[in-house]
């Protein structure tokens, strides 16, 4: 039962003085607001008109109605209208997981003029490069790297994530320079292990666009990326790294990309975030800040050194 709805049919009727204007005006057949407006009456035990073949008048019980009844008309539009205003407010608590290397090179030089353009915000970032589950953790969204599990999230793409194989030019001048995926075998590779056990097993793509599989060793392996890179840094041997973890090495002359006519295929940096009909608006805004800052082309894809 629609009785907001006809409350407003009431006072509309009153304001226009007649069934038929009200009704065109909120868009109703003159049939259908009669019936609702015999409705109101018949739920509320009263007649509200007198209807005469020229004018519609109130009757004493109308104008009560009308007086009580307009005062809460106006409050609930006003409620409505501060509802879909704070709608569309950024503000509340943004809870974000990322990965830590990422984090903080690309996302935390971000957040002071973010939060200055939404001071009403709130932000909790968590770095771990371990994938968390948003549902049962309390995450707004994640922001993940490579491929992505069908895992019934919504992910937006940000930015490309080709991927190098990388090592120092000290490494290289006193192992050499693998030409072939099959040369890794004669190798140190630096691996990295997971949840899923250790990744020493290298998807490569040769000019064509073919996938060559190579089973890869070393004697250094860890669960962060960023001990690989100094490693690498190091000489200790070759990594298989995102090209936005080891851009600046590369400029810098640090290391130098391994192999290019056979890279690891690009991936995707992506915003994930819980199924719901509604994103909040401090979600999209956080994910157009990284689009925005991200998504033509990256800073770590401007400035490389030409490939070895």
């Amino acid at each position: 039962m629609d009785r907001v709805g006809d409350l407003t049919l009431f006072l509309r009727v009153l304001d226009l003085g007649s069934i038929t204007a009200a009704a065109r005006s909120l868009d109703l057949s003159v049939a259908v607001a009669s019936q609702r407006l015999k409705r109101l009456e018949r739920e509320l035990g009263v007649r509200l008109l007198h209807r005469t073949t020229r004018r519609l008048h109130p009757t004493p019980e109308g104008v009560a109605l009308a007086q009580r009844g307009r005062l809460l008309v106006e409050e609930l539009e006003s409620l409505g209208a501060g509802l879909r205003e704070a709608a569309e407010e950024v503000a509340g608590t943004l809870r974000v997981t990322l990965s830590a290397t990422f984090g903080r090179q690309y996302v935390s030089p971000l957040l002071p003029a973010f939060l200055a353009r939404h001071p009403k915000l709130r932000m909790s970032v968590h770095l771990s490069d371990h994938v968390v589950d948003l549902v049962s953790e309390g995450f707004d969204l994640a922001i993940r790297i490579g491929a992505l599990e069908d895992s019934g999230m919504v992910a937006r793409r940000i930015a490309p994530n080709r991927r190098v194989l990388c090592a120092s030019p000290e490494y290289l001048r006193r192992r050499g320079r693998p030409l072939h995926p099959e040369q890794l075998a004669g190798h140190e590779c630096l691996l990295l292990f997971g949840s899923q056990g250790r990744q020493d097993l290298w998807r490569l793509q040769d000019p064509q666009g073919r996938e060559v599989a190579v089973r890869v060793n070393g004697r250094y392996e860890s669960n962060f990326g960023e001990l690989l890179r100094d490693a690498a840094v190091a000489g200790e041997g070759i990594a298989l790294h995102s090209l936005w973890h080891v851009a600046e090495d590369l400029r810098q002359g640090r290391l130098q990309v391994v192999m290019p006519t056979y890279a690891p295929a690009t991936t995707a940096i992506s915003a994930v975030m819980p199924r719901r009909q509604l994103v909040p608006p401090r979600v999209r805004a956080f994910v157009d800040l990284l689009v925005d800052a991200y998504g033509q082309t990256p800073p770590w894809e401007l400035d490389l050194p030409p490939r070895e």
